[in-house]
């Protein structure tokens, strides 16, 4: 069976192409959740196999690895497995691989070809260092929905990373034009939840910390009464901040009449399929859980995200909500319950980012909980939604002037047509690869934009390395 990629997936194909014959070994492909990252590098796998060279797939989780063999299975490729679950077969010129098992067999593996690392957030850690220094001559390809790190690491070579090249696919918001991904609608409930002394570990708030704050009978009470609200019945999948508080969460929800279940890491393989299978054939309303749901899961049913765990991580947040932007038949939106004001951190799930390889200074300590952002929060009906109407965009309601406000530019909305969409993918790529005032400067003359949009976002660059 032949893989027939989307349009935008073979542009990508042929942009990492003209990156490697420009002399680049490590691009980074950077495509939404939901976009058919795994689509991707299976393609490219099955042509290195098809000039007779070596390629080996490695990720970091189980669900990753599962579902890389499953795209290449589909493709007719065989392939060998690098894992303890599995039997090695060396000679398959395509591997998949467990990074936690590949470094420690390094001395069994033939040279590869390519490196392909899927999630690539993850490879500036020293495992992913330690196979990349034992392949000096291999190429290298990262896949990614979300190029940051919580711990503010950068990814460019540039910035202590691994990558030279930043290839950027369409993003949400144009994903969702094109209909490959379905519109997200966010409600932030009203409950207020203190932070204040949560101290922070590697970016992100610390776990034991967060559970005691947030595993209380009130928070718990109104995310059953708000799903009941908007979204009765609908599949749906909590983001709880501990395996105890997502075993508390489900059985309030059992308690409420509503069927839910917890799924971990610790379950038996069989009883954690069960659950996702009960979730995908509506024998199962809720799936509660702490990080099992993320990476490598694919739900396309799930048409709600119920998000009870605070992170200051962006990509974390991203993985999060883009369990439920998958479409799926009869499905037309996504639905984001967002107890804990992640939106109000990291914007909406379709706002476009300013991706780029440099990283940040980003240290522990204590953050802003709610930096301003460019979102608005509905006071009669709590729907969230981009700064700009004076009134509520979904009930109508008049909102009163706040203080603090930010300024946007008048302008009347315009339907976004296809090759806008594109000629906007285009300005975001370039932009993300300008290093300095001067190299926005002389992109904001080449686009037509005005000489202080190219400082408007330095100053930001600044602002978040700060942060």
């Amino acid at each position: 069976m032949s893989l027939i990629l989307r349009p935008y997936q073979q542009r990508g194909v042929d942009e990492l192409r003209s990156a490697y014959v420009r002399g680049k070994r490590s691009p980074l492909y950077v495509l939404p959740t939901g976009g058919g990252k795994t689509a991707v590098f299976s393609f490219i796998a099955e042509s290195v196999r098809a000039r007779g060279k070596r390629a080996i797939i490695l990720a970091h989780r189980q669900e990753l690895l599962s579902q890389a063999s499953k795209s290449l299975t589909r493709l007719d490729v065989s392939h060998g497995m690098i894992s303890p679950r599995y039997s090695a077969q060396p000679s398959e010129p395509i591997q998949v691989a467990s990074i936690q098992t590949i470094v420690r067999r390094l001395d069994q593996v033939e040279e590869p070809d390519l490196l392909i690392f899927d999630e690539a957030h993850h490879c500036t850690s020293k495992s992913y260092r330690k196979v990349i220094a034992r392949f000096p001559a291999a190429k290298i390809l990262g896949v990614t929905a979300t190029p940051c790190r919580s711990d503010g690491a950068g990814l460019g070579v540039h910035a202590n990373g691994i990558f030279d090249e930043l290839v950027l696919g369409p993003s949400i918001g144009e994903l969702i034009e094109q209909m490959f991904l379905v519109k997200p609608i966010v409600y932030a409930p009203p409950v207020g939840i203190d932070l204040s002394g949560v101290r922070r570990k590697m970016g992100d708030y610390d776990r034991a910390e967060l559970s005691n704050r947030i595993d209380r009978p009130k928070i718990t009470g109104d995310t059953i009464a708000h799903y009941l609200k908007y979204c009765p019945r609908e599949p749906a999948v909590a983001f709880c901040v501990s395996v105890r508080h997502a075993e508390h969460v489900a059985n309030e929800f059992r308690s409420a009449g509503i069927r839910a279940v917890r799924v971990d890491g610790g379950m038996h393989d069989s009883d954690r399929s069960a659950a996702l299978k009960g979730l995908e054939d509506g024998s199962i309303d809720v799936v509660t859980s702490a990080d099992l749901i993320g990476e490598g899961v694919d739900l396309p049913r799930v048409s709600a995200a119920i998000l009870l765990r605070p992170t200051h991580s962006l990509a974390l947040h991203l993985q999060q909500v883009g369990r439920a932007l998958r479409p799926y038949p009869g499905k037309t939106r996504a639905l984001i319950l967002d107890h804990v004001g992640n939106c109000m951190r990291h914007g909406l799930p379709d706002d476009d980012r300013d991706w780029s390889l440099d990283g940040s200074s980003q240290k522990s300590g204590k953050p802003k909980d709610f930096p301003i952002v460019r979102i608005e929060q509905c006071e009669k009906c709590y729907f969230v939604y981009e700064t700009g109407p004076n009134n509520c965009p979904k009930c109508g309601h008049a909102q009163l002037p706040k203080l603090r406000k930010i300024e946007i530019q008048a302008g009347e909305l315009e339907e976004l047509k296809r090759e806008q969409a594109e000629q906007r993918r285009i300005e975001r790529q370039e932009q993300g690869k300008a290093r300095s005032l001067e190299d926005l400067q002389n992109l904001a003359r080449k686009t037509g934009k005005s000489p202080g949009w190219a400082w408007h976002v330095w100053q930001s660059r600044k602002v978040r390395k700060r942060a």
